[in-house]
């Protein structure tokens, strides 16, 4: 992966001395001390520079081959029954298998997909002190990467916002951000983008991975109740406004197309019509957990059905070239469909995390997801990792695929 800072408004021209404040910062990034690589000074407009959210930060590329490839891990589950011998070691066993896979699988970015914590088994005193436990492995891979939120990091003793800002102060490599002022509702702060370019002197682009906050769990302190699990209905208007302003700006200086992929811990409701239909020849992969009350986004509570829907309309209008939307949650569902409402392709990751409910025969492990090329045309291979090194539910998500 080529790494590049961005200072004031120009590129600087070389990998080794890109940003004195960020290698005093981060000294050892990936490849900043093992190549020189010259590029030329290029002017970037200050209304593009605008629509950059990491200007302090080494821009992401694809990678010298050309291709992007992320591992996600979901429902990791750390801090599960901290009082007996039995929850502290799911939290080594889950340590372990991050550490194998970063290791063998080397990819230019990670996503946690979401429930980092079991929130209802932590304390006030050191909840957060589990999302150092979290990214450990990622530092030291020197891996950058995002998150999301789940149900299970709303509770009592934490908050999204909580472990969002324990996260930024912990790594470096973090790229996740939280909600501008009245975005994202109660509980759901964790809601943004990161943009991912093709090479380091583009203006502009070539992906944008975008990130949902579904809410769900409890309130904090004494008085904590349900928040709502679904992407609250603020953040519609949200991404029509910021899908706006990428065409204003990023258009008017370079005509691209660019692709997109979408992550949300809880799955969108439309999500539990396509299991019914589920064809598991063209979509393999573990498909042992039945979507119903709680499953997927505004089902916990009856009287929620449908608050997911300016969402999911929003999401699917106004995101171009969106190849899928990768969600966690229900740890039992590992395969890709595509969701006929929307047209669009839906991917369950896998579940990582020793924590967490599970069943015999499951394993643990990720999802990889790689991009061929920066052409949005192109289409991505996905598969089911396990952390014995086994593979499953292999598929290309493209034009063709679940038609």
């Amino acid at each position: 992966m080529i790494l590049l800072c961005l200072h004031d408004i120009r590129i600087v021209t070389s990998l080794a001395l890109f940003c004195a404040g960020i290698v005093k910062a981060f000294p050892s990034l990936p490849h900043a001390h093992s190549r020189q690589v010259e590029f030329p000074v290029i002017d970037i407009p200050s209304h593009v520079n605008i629509l950059n959210p990491y200007p302090d930060k080494p821009r992401l590329t694809f990678s010298s081959s050309g291709t992007f490839k992320l591992t996600v891990f979901s429902d990791l589950h750390y801090g599960e029954n901290p009082w007996d011998d039995w929850g502290p070691q799911q939290d080594v066993n889950s340590t372990r298998l991050m550490r194998r896979v970063l290791s063998s699988e080397k990819p230019d970015y990670v996503v946690l997909n979401g429930d980092l914590i079991t929130g209802e088994n932590t304390f006030r005193e050191n909840s957060t002190t589990l999302i150092d436990r979290i990214v450990a492995p990622l530092n030291e891979a020197k891996i950058p990467f995002s998150s999301t939120q789940g149900n299970h990091d709303n509770e009592q003793n934490i908050t999204h916002l909580e472990e969002i800002r324990r996260e930024q102060r912990d790594s470096y490599l973090s790229y996740t951000r939280t909600a501008p002022p009245g975005i994202g509702g109660e509980g759901g702060e964790g809601t943004y983008w990161v943009p991912i370019y093709e090479k380091a002197t583009d203006l502009t682009p070539a992906l944008i991975l975008w990130f949902f906050d579904s809410r769900g769990g409890w309130s904090p302190g004494s008085t904590s109740a349900p928040l709502p699990d679904w992407v609250d209905a603020s953040v519609a208007g949200w991404i029509e406004r910021e899908t706006a302003a990428m065409e204003a700006g990023w258009d008017s200086v370079e005509k691209r197309e660019r692709g997109a992929l979408a992550f949300v811990h809880i799955p969108p409701h439309a999500i539990e019509n396509v299991q019914k239909t589920l064809n598991t020849t063209t979509s393999p992969g573990l498909n042992a957990d039945t979507l119903s009350q709680g499953s997927t986004q505004a089902t916990s509570n009856p009287s929620s059905a449908g608050k997911d829907q300016p969402f999911w309309d929003a999401l699917n209008t106004n995101i171009k070239n969106l190849h899928a939307v990768i969600s966690g949650h229900d740890h039992g569902d590992e395969w890709c469909a595509r969701e006929p409402s929307k047209d669009v392709i839906f991917c369950f990751g896998k579940h990582s995390g020793y924590g967490g409910y599970s069943s015999a025969g499951w394993g643990h492990g990720v999802r990889n997801i790689v991009f061929p090329s920066a052409d949005p045309a192109s289409g991505l291979e996905t598969w089911i990792l396990l952390e014995d090194g086994q593979t499953r539910a292999r598929v290309t998500l493209d034009g063709n695929y679940g038609r």
